[in-house]
């Protein structure tokens, strides 16, 4: 009897702890199932109702009426999906955050925000939320952009015809145009008035011109003379597009050097005196160019970033034994587009390289082999061969509107990429959102 009942006790025992056990699993279930497979990765409920409920306070706070709910839902799941994909391609291509970059994130957020990093991570604290589970959102939000930004911008091509279409139209010519700070003294000439009244007016405009060729203060003669609604402001018309000028002005003001002031100009209006404060852009733009070559070896899941450093290393060592640059950098280097030729890059100009080997770049001594250095394509090593100062006018001013071309492009084609890679991935929903 003693023994039957101790096996009952156990077998009761075993019963609760099944119970238990079963429970338990079931509420694990509940609170936090798989909402959706992608790929070999999974999103789960409990990520999906954060989300939802950080969007849905976003909404409120900006006074924006939400979607219903299951709406909602299925629009952030497919949010959450698509950032699996791409994180998932970043990790894979070796795409890593540094703490020196996260921590920079951070400090801009809390400076858009008007607060110190400290004030900032103490007010979400406050709020509730957990600061590792930020940091987590922001550097997966890093990775994504940078797979975004090497993803997409290679998929984009600006014509030549493009480009000239584009400087040539009203808007380019806008873009391309120097901003001048001018000021003015309008001397009126009503429509209809006789020789006699404009040729007093024509010698108004030659006195006031030469009080300012023998020191008198051009804002003063304004104020004094000016018919125009600029007076009692010394004339100052301010910084301007020298294209946003009426073409009277335009021909005129391109003569002047800052500090000179314009002969009198006949416009409907009047008779125009135009000083030139200062010219921005325009000018000659003598860029310092570098000639440099690199190496570029990528992480991967057979290598780690200790052992990719490491190899950059000895292929840094071995340069500086004698070793020949190009000869190791066909051999190994993993950049695609310079490998062949030994690693050579051509001349550059500025916003050519990414910020971080733009500045390795413009620190090395001529033929010095920079230390190893991550960017977002992998680890380099690099050489400057030769400097030069260079006039770069047209061709900052064509960068400028292909840039702002590729942007732009950028926002279209990032939507057509990502429903891209969500076609071709494995994505299986297993219950709608909200149930």
């Amino acid at each position: 009897m003693k023994i039957f009942k101790q096996c009952l006790a156990g077998s009761l025992l075993a019963t609760i702890t099944l119970m238990v056990s079963w429970q338990a699993t079931a509420q694990i279930q509940v609170l936090d199932k798989v909402v959706a497979i992608v790929d070999d990765d999974v999103v789960l409920q409990s990520e999906l109702n954060q989300r939802t409920k950080t969007i849905m306070a976003q909404l409120q706070q900006s006074g924006t009426q939400a979607p219903p709910e299951d709406i909602l839902q299925k629009q952030i799941l497919e949010r959450l999906i698509s950032e699996r994909l791409q994180l998932t391609m970043g990790y894979d291509s070796g795409v890593r955050i540094s703490d020196e970059e996260l921590n920079d994130a951070i400090a801009r957020i809390a400076s858009g925000n008007q607060m110190t990093v400290e004030q900032y991570l103490q007010q979400l604290t406050m709020q509730g939320t957990s600061i590792s589970g930020l940091k987590e959102e922001i550097r997966n939000e890093l990775v994504i952009m940078r797979v975004q930004q090497g993803s997409v911008m290679r998929r984009i091509r600006i014509s030549e015809q493009e480009l000239d279409n584009f400087l040539n139209s009203e808007e380019g010519r806008f873009l391309t145009s120097p901003d001048v700070n001018i000021g003015q003294i309008l001397l009126p000439i009503p429509s209809g008035s006789d020789q006699i009244f404009i040729t007093d007016v024509m010698s108004r405009a030659e006195l006031l011109l030469n009080q300012t060729e023998q020191g008198a203060d051009f804002r003063a003669l304004a104020i004094a003379n000016s018919a125009d609604q600029s007076a009692l402001q010394g004339g100052d018309l301010g910084w301007r597009k020298m294209a946003q000028l009426p073409g009277v002005f335009i021909e005129a003001v391109e003569k002047l050097e800052p500090g000179m002031i314009s002969q009198p100009i006949r416009s409907a209006a009047g008779l125009h005196l135009i000083k030139l404060y200062e010219r921005r852009g325009g000018e000659k733009q003598l860029i310092e160019q570098h000639f440099a070559r690199h190496m570029l070896i990528k992480p991967n899941q057979i290598r780690d970033q200790e052992a990719t450093v490491s190899q950059l290393s000895e292929l840094r060592q071995r340069v500086l034994d004698g070793e020949d640059f190009a000869t190791l950098a066909k051999e190994f280097s993993e950049d695609p587009g310079s490998a062949l030729n030994g690693g050579e890059l051509g001349w550059s100009t500025p916003g050519m390289f990414v910020p971080e080997f733009e500045q390795v770049m413009g620190n090395s001594a001529i033929n010095a082999i920079s230390d190893p250095f991550q960017s977002q394509f992998g680890w380099h090593i690099l050489q400057v061969t030769e400097r030069r100062q260079q006039d770069f006018s047209n061709e900052i001013m064509e960068n400028r509107a292909e840039n702002m071309l590729r942007q732009r492009k950028y926002e279209e084609e990032l939507q057509v990429w990502q429903q891209e890679i969500r076609d071709e991935a494995f994505v299986e929903i297993k219950a709608s959102p909200a149930s």
